[in-house]
């Protein structure tokens, strides 16, 4: 099954007007990718301005609509690695393994080695074809420096399958987080929507500007005076909800190198997230299935500190 090419939009802001389109570009696009290779895509028309395609020595001016249609991977090759993986459910449909914090889920340009999907290449004999070369079986994803249950599909009914549930928010995903200072609310919902962030592209932000619906619902686990352990789940998945809705009220996650502010007493290596729950329908027999992971050591010696002061 082909997969529809991603297109990715942009609007330019008044403190963009003037900037070279492909520079605009390398700075948008979460992928690390050189300024030669969005030329490339430049002349290669895969960048429309208002609509239209233009050259890489294009002019940005405020109010433009980028629009970057991402084209097939050429020559992809991508290694299956031996590489461990905390399996916690396998069968002829789906795959279910912890991941631990600071390995990527699928290769991107820059960086096409020791990832989830290298791993799952050398593990399995099948991953679905779905969303190309790049992320064979890949449904779902958790950021680098998030660790938790992840899901792949080995068939492309099964990813259809899995895929349909997380559209229409019936995939459970419970998430624990060590966040700065003491929530004033024992639980509470966050609805607002996220998208890029006018200042910096590759951070997102609380927007209604060229952003998505996304709700992230909270309760307090554990109370530390200027820390709280919450349980959060998502009811939507949109790139880094979790964390931009927890810096949106006022509680960044401890340790987000992005969205958090660094502080002496309160050290972790990447951003205290932890994807402690998965559940979903079986895409064959239709049962409801779940699966939950323990809260990880380096999580754990931040509570123990946290709870020893």
């Amino acid at each position: 099954m082909s997969e529809e090419r991603e297109t990715l939009v942009f609007v330019v802001s008044e403190q963009d007007a003037k900037e070279r389109i492909d520079k605009y570009i390398t700075e948008s696009i979460e992928e690390e990718v050189s300024r030669s290779q969005v030329q490339l895509w430049i002349k290669d028309g895969h960048v429309l301005v208002n609509g239209s395609a233009i050259k890489p020595n294009y002019k940005c001016a405020a109010g433009d609509t980028v629009a970057l249609i991402m084209p097939e991977p050429e020559g992809v090759d991508i290694v299956p690695e031996d590489i461990p993986l905390d399996v916690y459910y396998e069968d002829a449909d789906v795959i279910v393994i912890n991941k631990p914090r600071g390995m990527v889920v699928h290769p991107a340009p820059g960086h096409a080695s020791g990832t989830v999907v290298n791993a799952l290449m050398h593990h399995c004999k099948d991953l679905s074809g779905i969303n190309g070369e790049l992320r064979p079986g890949i449904v779902h994803r958790i950021d680098k420096d998030t660790s938790g249950l992840l899901m792949a599909a080995k068939n492309d009914r099964a990813h259809v399958s899995l895929a349909e549930q997380l559209k229409e928010h019936a995939v459970l995903r419970k998430y624990v987080a060590v966040v700065h200072g003491n929530l004033q609310h024992e639980q509470g919902t966050i609805d607002a929507p996220i998208g890029r962030d006018e200042h910096d592209r590759k951070m997102y932000t609380v927007t209604e500007r060229n952003s998505k619906h996304a709700v992230t619902h909270f309760k307090v686990l554990e109370r530390f005076g200027d820390a709280t352990l919450v349980e959060l789940q998502l009811e939507t998945g949109r790139t880094h909800q979790i964390r931009v809705h927890m810096k949106f009220i006022g509680h960044p996650l401890v340790g987000d190198p992005m969205y958090s502010r660094v502080t002496k007493s309160l050290k972790m290596e990447g951003q205290a997230l932890h994807a402690k729950l998965l559940g979903f329908k079986h895409p064959s027999t239709g049962e409801l299935v779940q699966f939950e992971a323990p809260i990880p050591e380096d999580m754990e010696y931040l509570l123990m500190t946290l709870r020893n002061r």
